[in-house]
């Protein structure tokens, strides 16, 4: 049974491991957006102002969070064997509910998890003390669990969320008045008071969130800090104002950059000091719990009560410095970590273009709203103001370049507000101890400074709501989650024993592993992406080209063969595809303003060519959608499939379709279009087969041979063929006239 204990000790410490990295993949957002948005320097300089914040910040933990060990549930009514199904029920649940979050970019709260798993497992292991013990109801819950901190938690989240959004707006339109778009301008004017400000909230922020809890501080220090808090601010303010100031007048320093890397830094400190317990705090308490036991060898595992986990807990200062290299090595090298603050950056990004999200009636219903009250508001502001906030919010004025993907997705002044106003409302909420979420602070003041920013405009407003909203339900909807899965993880663990715990781990390995191979898949595709924009932008268009209609022809074939079979796990398959087919013409489309922004920095005069080609492409995938769609839904329905005639006739235009396909994407890899003339020829031969085939049909149907639904899906299916053709040949010559005329 001892050895079963340790096993389960070092189960945790895994899972702790694994936790670090999957919630640094998460919590990364929090302290990258803003630099990596603003693109204040080079990604491996951010991320070594980064790892800087985060190494200092675990040397600085204040060690296992309370609410990790006596903060939901009160461990002296526990014993130690139903602690360890608690403490193992969280960390497997955590780990594979922030691998889900990261795995598709969405940041959640680390925070929430750890309040709500803990939560989720404790009710459980309480229903079943309960259950088990004479005298006993569900009344007495409330001896087991303490919902009072709980809610705390929660309240304190649902308050952040507003107030950050609100701040962070109001904050960024003062400071764009300030500032305009055309911030280098006023900045000798304003810059040195605005970096005393924000290098101040900077400061006090790594002195409440960083010095100020940590374990190898002493208390003399830490009280003094308190004690003339008024003073370090002031002295902060005067000093980094003078200095800002003789840097611009002098030197000529863009004192944004540094504000925001110093920023960056804070933040990565607090993340490390701070949201540290929330990975390793449980296994902390775990080992904590088996030390307990091992002292206490003359009381069996289930009659040894957890009373000292109630009290004064450290760790031990080479846990933090493991904890911290871990998060380090992880922020380098973690694709996820990525992807989550792509998540971030995109919904605030500045331009207009693909967006991830769509529009739903309730973004639109907001932004209608908010049309309408800014119509009001602009008819009784006085002429003069109206035309000050204009000069101030005119985006013409901000800084052009000649490729726009070297343009970040927002300037330096948004970047310095996020991270000020940021470290300002967490400092201010440790000093008046409110419970609250760095994630959900960052990301909504994030938004909130996008959206006074003008960068929520009419071509993007409903689809960043809608993003906003789908981060917001996704934090809520968290919640929920991992209370749930750590209930039912906790129940399986408390009667299944070792059994149980074997498969959840083997469960747990899984879904980690088929999550990773399914990043790894969106992975390759970004750098299959990223590859051909490294050639010139007439080779990158023919390639995505190629691509397109390589796949077109795939999903056609597919699409014949599953409906001739009845196939409809293939048929599904297939929609998939073409939805992917879809979003892939339309991120070409909402593209083409880059690319003739492109073609004009090379004078290339030929734009016009490349639009008709990719119009062709959105009817190309309008088709494939005609024929997938109502293929799958025949097959579903259970509906009469097609006759050996049909089938015949349809296999043998898929490979006359075939062949024309090959012989166009021959020509275009190539750039040899001679043989156009012989692609329309083969093209008005598959069109007069078509026509005999629909006659031979009308025939069928006069003769009562098919049946409505199947001559409604034939007709409609030979009618979306004819479409294709045309929309193929189209792109062929559009694409021949893109190549010729970009040579001569």
């Amino acid at each position: 049974m001892e050895t079963y204990y340790l096993f389960i000790v070092g189960i945790l410490f895994l899972l702790a491991a694994s936790d670090l990295m999957v919630g640094v993949a998460n919590d990364a957002v929090n302290f990258l957006n803003s630099a990596i948005g603003s693109k204040v320097a080079k990604r491996h300089w951010i991320l070594l102002v980064a790892s800087a914040g985060v190494l200092v910040g675990s040397m600085f933990s204040s060690g296992m969070m309370e609410v990790a060990r006596k903060g939901v549930f009160r461990p002296e009514n526990f014993y130690f064997t139903e602690m360890m199904v608690i403490f193992l029920a969280v960390m497997i649940t955590d780990v594979i509910v922030l691998d889900f979050f990261n795995t598709f970019g969405l940041p959640t709260s680390t925070t929430v998890s750890l309040v709500f798993e803990l939560l989720g497992s404790a009710v459980a292991v309480s229903i079943f003390k309960i259950m088990n013990t004479e005298g006993e109801t569900i009344s007495n819950l409330g001896n087991y669990i303490n919902s009072g901190k709980a809610l705390a938690i929660i309240s304190g989240i649902l308050s952040s969320v507003v107030v950050a959004f609100v701040v962070g707006m109001v904050v960024q339109y003062i400071a764009r008045l300030l500032f305009s778009f055309n911030y280098q301008k006023n900045l000798k004017f304003v810059g040195g008071i605005w970096g005393g400000i924000a290098m101040t909230a900077i400061t006090y922020f790594i002195v409440m969130k960083g010095v100020k809890d940590a374990t190898i501080i002493s208390k003399e220090t830490i009280n003094y800090i308190s004690d003339h808090s008024f003073s370090i601010i002031l002295y902060s303010f005067l000093v980094w104002t003078v200095v800002f100031q003789l840097l611009i007048s002098l030197f000529k320093m863009n004192v944004l950059r540094f504000i925001v890397l110093m920023g960056t830094f804070a933040l990565a400190l607090s993340f490390a000091g701070n949201d540290l317990v929330n990975f390793i705090g449980v296994s902390m308490a775990g080992l904590k719990a088996y030390q307990i036991h091992a002292a206490n060898p003359d009381i069996a595992p289930e009659s040894l009560r957890m009373t000292e986990l109630a009290g004064e807990v450290s760790t031990n200062f080479m846990y933090l410095f493991i904890a911290g290299l871990i998060m380090v090595i992880t922020l380098w090298t973690s694709r996820k970590a990525r992807t989550v603050t792509d998540t971030e950056v995109g919904l605030a990004r500045q331009d207009a273009g693909m967006e991830r999200f769509g529009s739903t009636q309730f973004s639109r219903i907001i932004v209608r709203i908010a049309r309408r009250f800014a119509e009001h508001v602009d008819k009784v502001t006085p002429r003069f103001i109206r035309k000050l906030v204009a000069k101030q919010f005119d985006t013409t004025k901000a800084p052009r370049y000649s490729n726009p993907k070297d343009a970040p997705s927002f300037d330096l002044v948004r970047a310095s507000v996020n991270l000020v106003m940021a470290s300002i409302l967490i400092s201010s909420a440790t000093a008046l101890k409110l419970p609250l979420s760095t994630t959900y602070v960052t990301f909504m003041v994030a938004m909130g400074t996008s959206l006074s920013d003008k960068a929520w405009g009419r071509e993007s407003a409903v689809y960043r709501i809608t993003g906003v909203i789908t981060v917001i339900a996704g934090w809520f909807f968290t919640a929920f989650v991992t209370f749930t899965i750590a209930f039912g993880i906790a129940t399986a663990l408390y009667f299944g024993k070792a059994p149980a715990l074997i498969i959840l781990l083997a469960i747990a390995i899984g879904l980690l592993i088929k999550s990773h191979l399914l990043h790894k898949k969106k992975t390759k595709q970004l750098t299959d992406e990223e590859i051909v924009d490294e050639v010139s932008i007439v080779n990158r268009c023919t390639n995505e080209l190629r691509k397109y209609l390589k796949q077109s022809i795939k999903v056609y074939n597919r699409t014949i063969d599953g409906l001739t079979t009845e196939n409809r796990r293939q048929l599904k398959e297939v929609n998939e595809e073409v939805e992917a087919l879809n979003m892939e013409a339309k991120k070409l489309k909402y593209n083409v303003y880059y690319v003739l922004k492109q073609l004009e920095a090379d004078s290339i005069e030929t734009g016009h060519y490349y639009v008709q080609v990719i119009d062709y492409l959105r009817e190309l995938a309008h088709s494939l959608e005609f024929v997938s769609r109502p293929s799958l839904q025949h097959v579903e329905n259970q509906h009469k499939g097609l006759t050996r005639e049909q089938a015949a006739e349809l296999k043998d235009l898929s490979n006359q379709l075939s062949d024309l396909f090959d012989d166009i994407l021959e020509m275009i890899k190539q750039n040899d279009y001679t043989r156009v003339p012989d692609a329309i020829k083969k093209q008005q031969d598959i069109l007069e087969d078509l026509n005999k085939i629909r006659k031979k049909q009308v025939k069928r149907i006069k003769q009562g041979e098919t049946g409505t639904r199947n001559s409604v899906l034939y007709l409609g299916l030979l009618n979306e063929i004819k479409n294709l053709l045309l929309h193929t040949i189209n792109i062929l010559k559009a694409q021949r006239d893109f190549i010729l005329n970009n040579i001569e």
